[in-house]
């Protein structure tokens, strides 16, 4: 029996993988889980899987939670708070999925990095807010560092047994140009505004945004992907995880979302890993590794599918994606930046104060007044960083309004 704690267990990749865990109760016990501020969910969830632990991170949540467990027949000990939240991250547990959205899963992820046996990384933040201080941390612990993004898992998987670790996951770092890898290519499937007139998009609203024609995700990342400002992030995080240089790191459109990615070597030869649009896949595969355990995904029919699309991404109509894509060249402190930035746009844009096409206006702004930062090699670094781009992002927003 492995000991697991989610990270975000409310989400949708905490359900995934808590909808994995449930189909082997001979192989996993849930050790702690953790939520924001969804209260409810949380309970029914420490009632059906019965966590040693639960955390609630926001203290003006957990009024009255305790008996709520209780009556709900659970046993777990209440944590409450940010603190409380890292500690809990820190239990030598032997794997933690890291499924916390945006920067607030920094910290967590990084105490996690220390202490588990196993990190299966969900959180891409935690890298493109801080790439070489997440990495260096993982290199120092030796754990075994499993990625959970579709596309990363794919990349993990199409690579050879010594390039991707062995039994220790990814190779903290990777040598450069391992196994004759020559580019990695990520593939996209270019949202709900692939083929929508270009002069039409200031017009978009939240709900058009969230509805991703093929993933069931968060409204945060829905947003992101219909910028593709997601698939910018997952160029950083690939970048880091993998040690290859910016310009042998490629997107392509594909709208079926059935290959995840492809790894080309210099011999001419590409792999790709395919798959149905379900994260039950990539994180089955992470959870059994290097074993293949069953994820309850339908299985993969080509036949019914017919074809399979690919296309360039039109740097007009995702103008996020080449903002990413800059910071990454950038490098330094220019990925935190973007990353707090986006946070805040994409906020404001979901709260209805900014149109859609502000996301990138607001982006780029504060990615040219403080992308030259340095880059954070400590926690607190990091979130000085992300405070001072959020700040000059609202200050932005502030200025659109007026």
């Amino acid at each position: 029996m492995k000991s697991i704690t989610v990270l975000g267990a409310t989400g949708s990749i905490g359900a995934s993988t808590l909808d994995v865990v449930a189909r082997h109760p001979d192989r996993y016990r849930v050790h702690a889980l953790t939520a924001h501020s969804r209260v409810d969910e949380l309970v029914e969830l420490a009632r059906r899987h019965q966590p040693e632990v639960v955390v609630v991170s926001d203290p003006a949540r957990a009024a009255g939670l305790a008996s709520r467990l209780a009556a709900a027949g659970s046993r777990a000990r209440l944590a409450v708070g940010p603190d409380e939240l890292v500690e809990v991250a820190s239990a030598p547990v032997d794997i933690v999925m890291a499924a916390i959205v945006g920067a607030a899963g920094l910290a967590p992820t990084l105490a996690a990095a220390r202490s588990a046996g196993s990190l299966l990384l969900a959180n891409k933040e935690a890298i493109v807010m801080a790439g070489r201080l997440f990495i260096d941390t993982c290199r120092r612990s030796a754990v075994v560092l499993l990625p959970i993004d579709s596309e990363h898992n794919a990349l993990f998987q199409c690579l050879p047994p010594g390039h991707a670790g062995g039994k220790g996951g990814v190779r903290v770092p990777v040598p450069a140009n391992p196994a004759g890898v020559n580019r990695m290519i990520l593939t996209a499937s270019g949202g709900p505004f692939r083929q929508r007139d270009v002069s039409t998009l200031a017009e978009v609203t939240p709900d058009e945004a969230c509805a991703h024609p093929n993933w069931s995700m968060g409204r945060k990342i829905s947003v992101d992907s219909a910028t593709m400002m997601n698939k910018g992030f997952e160029l950083i995080e690939a970048h880091f995880l993998f040690d290859l240089p910016p310009a042998r790191l490629d997107v392509l459109i594909h709208p079926q979302s059935i290959i995840h990615s492809l790894v080309e070597y210099v011999d001419g030869s590409t792999l790709a890993q395919l798959g149905n649009p379900d994260m039950r896949v990539p994180i089955a595969q992470a959870l059994g590794y290097p074993e293949r355990i069953a994820s309850g995904a339908s299985p993969l029919d080509l036949a019914a599918i017919g074809r399979l699309d690919f296309e360039p991404p039109d740097p007009d109509r995702f103008p996020c994606l080449g903002l990413a894509r800059a910071a990454l060249d950038k490098g330094e402190g220019a990925p935190c930046v973007l990353n707090a930035a986006n946070e805040v746009a994409v906020a404001c844009f979901l709260d209805g104060r900014l149109r859609f096409t502000d996301i990138a206006r607001i982006d780029a702004a504060v990615l040219d007044a403080l992308g030259d930062a340095p880059a954070p090699t400590t926690l607190e670094a990091a979130v000085r960083l992300d405070g001072q781009a959020r700040d000059a992002a609202a200050a932005q927003v502030e200025d659109l309004q007026r």
